[in-house]
């Protein structure tokens, strides 16, 4: 005879294991430690199998725990995305979307994705351009929200993440060693260009520009092709390329670069999808935990 889970179970045996133990995880749901254990207890019971076992005074998964774990976060995700796909308001319309070179291709492709899949009759238009300019087209109305990268935050914007500037360069190259300096600077709008040209006149650092423009398809290949270094955001370097830190910046004369911040700008008065969307940036941003977090008491 088949038996159908009560999810409510699931859902506590995972926020024990993710919050640390019963202690803390019936304070994230909203109960007594006691009807905590309860649950769990029911769960056990359901399933006719230990799930914790006592170590000392904490607990830790039993292997019937392990084998459920990455079954029961499905289960659980699933619910979650079923209810919130039939529970959340089904938008329709456009929705002008600005950011920059520099981060689109590190951060907006899980955003729009998630988005489209939670609200898939609202069109997003892209507009990639420098900091600078996303935010005056998001004062002039050409944008509906807007992501940046920007050394402060301003008006109706917050701070998601910050974030170096670095030198990258390609492994192996000398680039980074040339005297002047072979430097991709971006697009005079580009608000990574003054800062690094700022630098390299306070350490005396003779440079010349190699490439000027702000879109990175020719930023990558000047750098593949070892004719320059680059300042770059630190998260959205890829992989082929190297980061000059510690020693070997030192020794090519490279000065160190400021943080810089990614903010959003969700303006008041934004449509209920252009609002969505923000909220589908913010959690994106934020992230989840992750991982096997052994439960103590």
């Amino acid at each position: 005879m088949r038996r159908d889970l009560d999810l409510a179970l699931v859902r506590a045996f995972l926020t024990v294991v993710e919050s640390g133990g019963v202690t803390r995880a019936a304070a994230v749901l909203g109960m007594s430690q006691a009807a905590a254990s309860q649950q769990i207890k029911r769960l056990e019971e359901a399933l006719d199998c230990r799930l914790f076992e006592r170590q000392g005074r904490g607990l830790v998964l039993a292997p019937a725990g392990e084998r459920l774990l990455a079954q029961a976060r499905r289960l659980v995700a699933m619910n979650d995305e079923v209810w919130s796909s039939m529970r959340t308001p089904q938008f329709e319309g456009e929705v002008r979307f600005g950011v920059p070179y520099d981060i689109i291709g590190s951060f907006v492709p899980p955003i729009l994705r998630g988005f489209a899949k939670a609200q898939p009759r609202v069109r997003v238009s892209l507009v990639c351009e420098d900091s600078k300019i996303v935010r005056e087209q998001l004062k002039s109305g050409g944008v509906d929200l807007a992501l940046t990268t920007e050394t402060e935050c301003g008006r109706h914007g917050e701070t998601l993440r910050t974030d170096r500037l670095v030198w990258v360069g390609t492994p192996g190259g000398d680039a980074h060693l040339k005297d002047p300096l072979p430097v991709s600077l971006g697009a005079p709008t580009c608000v990574f260009r003054p800062i690094a040209i700022e630098a390299l006149g306070k350490t005396r650092r003779d440079w010349r520009a190699v490439c000027e423009v702000s879109r990175l398809e020719p930023v990558y290949a000047v750098l593949e092709a070892g004719l320059a270094v680059a300042p770059l955001l630190r998260s959205s370097v890829p992989e082929r390329f190297e980061i000059f830190a510690g020693a070997a910046a030192r020794a090519a004369k490279l000065p160190s670069l400021p943080e810089f911040r990614i903010n959003l700008y969700a303006p008041p008065g934004l449509s209920p999808a252009a609002r969505d969307l923000a909220d589908h940036v913010r959690a994106s941003f934020s992230g989840r935990p992750r991982g096997n977090q052994m439960p103590n008491n």
